[in-house]
């Protein structure tokens, strides 16, 4: 019988003229800089591929010939010191952007919080969209030299790792993390000592280590409480990402929302922007108000001043995705915050009270209670989610409401492949990664590309995919017991010489709502397409399912056994361990991606735009991004149904999506000119990438936030903690006046309107106003005026306010206002429809309907 297995692991020694790759290794610019990553993966192709392309395990494992060789190799060296002057030139020198135009580039400080960081598959603190949007967001904020920090969780295991079995059955296993294999470094407080950073949990201290991650331009700080000070219990907080039940998330949610302002306190950081990504950092708000009240604010004033400066993002229209605890839960494991904040324990629930949820403590609603500026990830879901959370603001239109919205774009460096990229620099230069923005420019630059040339770099990057593909499935079906016969039908399309078939790529997470079956319904019709011998199509199918997920763990399961069907078998792949790597190898290779969510629950989506700035087609429902994205010429769209009852609707866009198929995608992808050139299907695709390259990426989607919500952020906070923060207390104190008096606020014409007036006359409007002790600078009158659609909805054109201008015997204010002066009345011609509203107003509103008040006549 064998005995015990050991294992060592023979730690090379760098030779003195490679010591850099150490600094190389520690810094996540590797994430979105391929140069960086090419240069280890040149020392040793396969002990990087067995490192999981993991710089500092690779350096680790490398031998010590191959270092001493490359060290010695001028071809080597040669690539080493050019990689080393250009991350030093990136590091040194400011880039050349109009951030200062937003922020005070010296004063003013971004602090990012966020349950999940995705820069890249060596550091396994992500699930999935979240995640990757944050870590590209980070990636611009280095690219931008915005002055940024981010916060999160350093989980011990991470998310999952998925296998899937022959019958489709999802096995999760969670690989513990060390530390010692990522980037990281001890945080050290202002004096260079250790952190000491504490928070209570259910009436215990918990002890928090604080690592700092470098990454290019940004620092990053992932808080861990597996020390060897805290109990077994507690060690496991940062255990799982998204694991446990609710208590456990609670947990993990006190840790980084508290733990991580005490970190940055304790580092002698003082951000003036604090950003919220999703509601699992909300309790940061609080910990914020805590240290107000101790220096002896009251708490509505408190939370005012937290407010001013804070951001609030929501991710999802979905449940599943807002976090609601128990009330006895927040009871127990907030006791000593609730107590430091004296707010009482009804007022401190109420911050998490959600109508749809009277019984539980909402993470979205406190963000929002607790933020003055506020998003959604795309146009519709703004739109969305400012209805859904219209209980904030129930007096005010939910499109008028203080919930915007910012579109999610992504990192280009990161998901562009390799051969575009290397196509890029040699037609215009490097240069073009300073105009990710300029539509001019790539409008200009795609078109001007030759077909053939195109065309080429597409089948570089797509047989790179199948040979990828191929690989991972052979692994895959060999581990599951498949026989040789199987393998060789199963891999048949992925294997040299390929065949000229259309692949189409569908990658993202298993929920009900993405509809990954809805392919399926028309079984027979599916079995036709692809079996067509004169156009062969290939899908290709990967993600994973929440353990906890089991109707997304079915679906999985329906996939795999539609693709093991004779008919389908080599024809539908699924692949198992969606990431980043696997990601970054799809995107470039497919020809059509495809996405198909129940409108409106897509609240953006990211990997179609991935795809597109590779020169895939998105075939997409009208959902998230793609509503905004599509043109008629760039893609496809199925047309949503929302209005249906779901079956109706599901079989409704099934049938859609496959005369889609059948009609355009598949008589386009095969048609041919008198050449045999595809010269449709490449105008097609230079289109989704001439249009969607420049518009959905990350610097876009920072530079939206920087002006649009960092600067007023960051303004507003300077505004009301000026003076010993008098304008918190002073708009706190006028809100809750405000609030007592409004509902005995009253308001009438004065006289009936005219029916109708000759061009050129005034038409005066005159309302008289019961102010209820309330003074005429708290009440803004106002007269929008528009016009009727064809589903006789009121459509806002123009508003006109009216002025204060006397008193009436009974002590009311009238308000007057001439429609036609100063604006011409033949600026409206026609039949014109107006309306009039009351809503309280104050010169220290970060938003005219904060107050959530208004009153119509």
């Amino acid at each position: 019988m064998p005995g015990t297995h050991f294992k060592v692991e023979i730690r090379p020694q760098l030779p003195e003229r490679l010591e850099r790759l150490q600094e190389l290794a520690n810094d996540l610019y590797y994430s979105w800089n391929r140069g960086v990553r090419r240069l280890f993966r040149h020392l040793d192709e396969q002990t990087w591929i067995n490192s999981n392309s993991n710089p500092k395990v690779f350096l680790r494992r490398v031998g010590q010939k191959k270092l001493e060789q490359a060290a010695r190799d001028p071809i080597f060296l040669g690539d080493f010191r050019s990689i080393l002057s250009e991350y030093d030139t990136y590091i040194q020198e400011r880039p050349l952007t109009e951030v200062e135009s937003s922020l005070d580039m010296d004063n003013d400080l971004v602090a990012y919080f966020s349950a999940e960081f995705g820069f890249h598959q060596s550091v396994p603190i992500y699930a999935g969209g979240l995640g990757i949007l944050a870590g590209d967001y980070c990636k611009a904020m280095s690219n931008l030299g915005v002055p940024f920090i981010g916060v999160g969780l350093l989980y011990h295991e991470g998310y999952f790792t998925q296998r899937i079995l022959r019958d489709g059955k999802q096995l999760a296993d969670y690989p513990h993390v060390n530390p010692e294999d990522l980037p990281v470094t001890e945080a050290r407080d202002a004096q260079g000592r250790e952190l000491d950073v504490n928070v209570i949990i259910a009436g215990r201290p918990v002890k928090i280590k604080v690592w700092e991650v470098r990454a290019g331009h940004i620092k990053l700080y992932l808080l861990d409480s597996d020390i060897p000070e805290n109990t077994p219990q507690e060690r496991v907080i940062t255990g799982q990402l998204y694991g446990g039940d609710s208590e456990a998330r609670i947990k993990q949610e006190i840790v980084l929302g508290i733990g991580g302002v005490r970190a940055l306190r304790a580092m002698g950081l003082a951000p003036t922007v604090w950003h919220i990504n999703e509601g699992h950092a909300g309790f940061q708000v609080l910990e914020r108000c805590r240290e107000y009240v101790a220096a002896g604010m009251k708490f509505d004033a408190a939370l005012e001043l937290a407010a001013a400066n804070t951001v609030f993002t929501t991710h999802t229209p979905v449940p599943a995705g807002h976090d609601i605890f128990s009330t006895d839960l927040v009871r127990t494991h907030l006791s000593a915050l609730i107590n430091d904040l004296g707010c009482g324990e009804q007022r401190f629930l109420a911050l998490g009270e959600n109508s749809d949820h009277t019984s539980g403590f909402n993470m979205t609603t406190l963000g929002l209670h607790g933020s003055r500026f506020c998003n959604g990830v795309s146009r519709i879901h703004g739109h969305v989610a400012a209805e859904m959370e219209s209980h904030l603001w129930p007096q005010i239109p939910p499109d008028e409401n203080p919930i915007g919205y910012v579109t999610n774009g992504v990192d280009v460096d990161t998901f562009l492949g390799q051969s575009w990229a290397a196509l890029f620099d040699m037609y215009v230069g490097r240069g073009w990664r300073a105009k990710l923005t300029d539509k001019q420019f790539w409008g200009k630059f795609i078109n001007e590309i030759p077909d053939h040339v195109y065309l080429s770099v597409r089948h570089i990057h797509k047989n790179a995919m199948l040979k990828e593909l191929r690989c991972r499935m052979i692994a895959q079906l060999t581990r599951n017991g498949c026989v040789e016969s199987e393998i060789r039908t199963s891999i048949r399309h992925l294997t040299p010489p390929y065949d000229d078939i259309l692949v189409i790529g569908f990658a993202r997470r298993f929920a009900t709502y993405k509809r990954a079956t809805l392919l399926f319904r028309d079984i027979e019709r599916l079995e036709r397409l692809v079996n067509d011998t004169d156009r062969p199509v290939l899908f290709i199918f990967a993600g994973k399912a929440h353990p906890k997920d089991v109707p997304g763990k079915q679906l999985i399961r329906e996939i795999t056994a539609i693709a093991n069907l004779p008919a389908f078998r080599g024809k539908i792949l699924l692949l198992e361990d969606y990431n980043l790597s696997l990601a970054r190898d799809l995107y470039p290779g497919v020809d059509v991606w495809l996405n198909v969510p129940e409108y409106p629950k897509e609240a953006c989506g990211t990997s179609g735009m991935k795809a597109a700035i590779n020169g895939a087609i998105n075939l997409s429902i009208l959902d998230g991004w793609w509503a905004e994205a599509f043109d008629g010429d760039n893609g496809w769209a199925i047309t949503p149904h929302p209005e249906l009852d779901a079956e109706t609707r599901d079989a409704m866009e099934a049938d859609e999506l496959l005369n889609i198929l059948e009609h355009e995608v598949l008589p386009l992808y095969f048609s041919r000119d008198e050449n045999g050139e595809a010269l449709p299907w490449i105008e097609k695709s230079k289109a989704s990438l001439l249009t969607i390259l420049p518009h959905f990426n990350n610097i876009r989607m920072a530079s939206d936030y920087l002006r649009d919500y960092y600067g007023p952020a960051a303004s507003q906070g300077k505004r009301l903690a000026s003076d010993n923060a008098a304008g918190a207390v002073e708009l706190a104190c006028w809100e809750k006046v405000v609030a007592e008096a409004w509902p005995e606020i009253t308001a009438r014409l004065t006289n009936a309107p005219a029916d109708s007036i000759v061009t050129g006359h005034p038409l005066p409007v005159e309302v008289t106003v019961g102010l209820n002790d309330l003074q005429p600078r708290d009440v803004e009158v106002e007269c929008v005026i528009g016009q009727r659609d064809g589903l006789d909805e009121f459509i806002p054109v123009a508003s006109v306010l009216l002025k204060p201008d006397a008193q009436s015997t009974q002590g009311e204010t009238i308000y007057r206002a001439d429609l036609c002066n100063p604006r011409p009345c033949d600026t409206f011609d026609g039949l014109q429809y107006y309306q009039i509203r009351l809503y309280p107003t104050h010169p220290l509103l970060s938003h005219r309907f904060a107050c959530g008040l208004m009153l119509w006549l």
